[in-house]
């Protein structure tokens, strides 16, 4: 008899597809071998899902994009379309443009950005999914992503988790430390005996326009003020 083939251990991390992340969301993706895009989730008006910060001369603002939610409010991230007949995207363009226009590496980031914002469809989640991707790219991480609308699964919170993470072959979760209080409400992940750790990450500080130092804003702060040293840079704040 032939032995059993070894199965190799795979980490994987659920996060809901956001607008412009910041660097941890990226730094969660580089430390997995799955990225699982949670788009089959309800939408949730004025979140992550659809804006994102900045820093800019006069402070810190918001990048919006608008999305149709009247008469929708049980639509999911998938799901949820992107208003028609506004001035996105290109409002949203001339703000980032005028105030990433003097940072080293603009020249070498912004002109794919604003063709990726330009000819995505109107969905919400398609844009978030196609913006990180290439930011993802951009960085150097190569994690393979999946999304949850592609695997139905009808259970809720923990048990939800631990079903798309049994669809595809996961035997570790990392998990973001903000999902740790309902977590630890269940055993979900012991009785399907997949490990749960939490991602441990510090916001690290890099050359930035603008003034004092400004945390938590979109990674694309740190790409286009960093360029090549930005993946040494967002795994810096990694744990271990």
């Amino acid at each position: 008899m032939m032995p059993a083939p070894e199965t190799t251990p795979k980490r994987a991390a659920i996060m809901q597809p956001t607008f412009l992340p910041w660097c941890g969301y990226f730094a969660l993706m580089d430390a997995v071998d799955l990225f699982v895009f949670l788009d089959d989730v309800q939408f949730d008006k004025r979140s992550w899902q659809q804006r994102n910060r900045i820093k800019t001369p006069n402070g810190v603002i918001w990048l919006t994009v608008p999305v149709l939610t009247k008469g929708r409010r049980d639509q999911t991230i998938a799901e949820a379309e992107i208003q028609p007949g506004t001035k996105f995207p290109d409002a949203m363009w001339r703000t980032i443009e005028m105030n990433f226009a003097k940072a080293p590496f603009a020249d070498r980031y912004l002109p794919k950005l604003q063709e990726i914002i330009a000819s995505q469809s109107s969905r919400i989640g398609e844009l978030n999914m196609a913006v990180v991707n290439w930011m993802a790219g951009e960085f150097g991480i190569s994690t393979p992503t999946v999304r949850a609308s592609q695997t139905p699964v009808s259970s809720v919170k923990a048990d939800r988790l631990v079903e798309l993470c049994q669809a595809n072959g996961v035997t570790d979760y990392l998990s973001p430390p903000g999902s740790k209080a309902y977590l630890e409400e269940s055993d979900a992940f012991e009785s399907a005996g997949i490990s749960l750790d939490y991602f441990d990450y510090t916001h690290p500080e890099y050359a930035q326009l603008h003034g004092a130092f400004e945390p938590y804003m979109s990674a694309l702060d740190l790409l286009v003020n960093e360029g090549p040293e930005a993946r040494q840079i967002l795994r810096s704040g990694i744990k271990t």
